[in-house]
């Protein structure tokens, strides 16, 4: 017997999962905002030059992701940019160099892909039909 999702469950499932995306970036918004020296020493630690500004760089982003996600608009290519974003930090701050002095690290960094591969799959889906703003690439939500 092949069983198939109503509208209204596949509606409610991909709302939820925008809002647990916004959710995510909201805070790690809120964390930069609340400390943007800490977030730029974090940047600092890890080696790259002009941590503010890139702290600065990395809050607007995630703002965007958050109304992106809120919105649906431009939801897709944010998303792509956002699974992107999401490796780059995994990679940056957790990758393999971290590994040898606290092994937790390598946790943090297997962490960042399976929330990767939800950007990725949101960027594919699109935002849905419910409460989304239809912006976006061209053919595309």
């Amino acid at each position: 017997m092949v069983e198939t999702q109503s509208t209204w469950q596949t509606t409610a499932a991909i709302l939820v999962a925008r809002l647990i995306f916004a959710a995510m970036f909201a805070m790690g918004v809120a964390f930069k905002l609340m400390d943007m020296g800490a977030t730029a020493g974090y940047i600092a630690a890890a080696g790259f030059p002009f941590p503010l500004f890139l702290a600065w760089c990395a809050a607007i982003l995630e703002t965007l992701l958050v109304i992106a996600f809120l919105t649906g608009a431009f939801m897709t290519p944010l998303a792509l940019i956002g699974a992107v974003y999401v490796v780059f930090l995994g990679f940056a701050f957790h990758g393999p160099s971290h590994w040898t002095a606290d092994q937790a690290e390598f946790g943090a960094f297997m962490s960042h892909f399976p929330f990767a591969a939800g950007l990725l799959y949101a960027a594919v889906h699109g935002p849905g039909s419910v409460l989304a703003l239809k912006q976006g690439w061209p053919g595309r939500a």
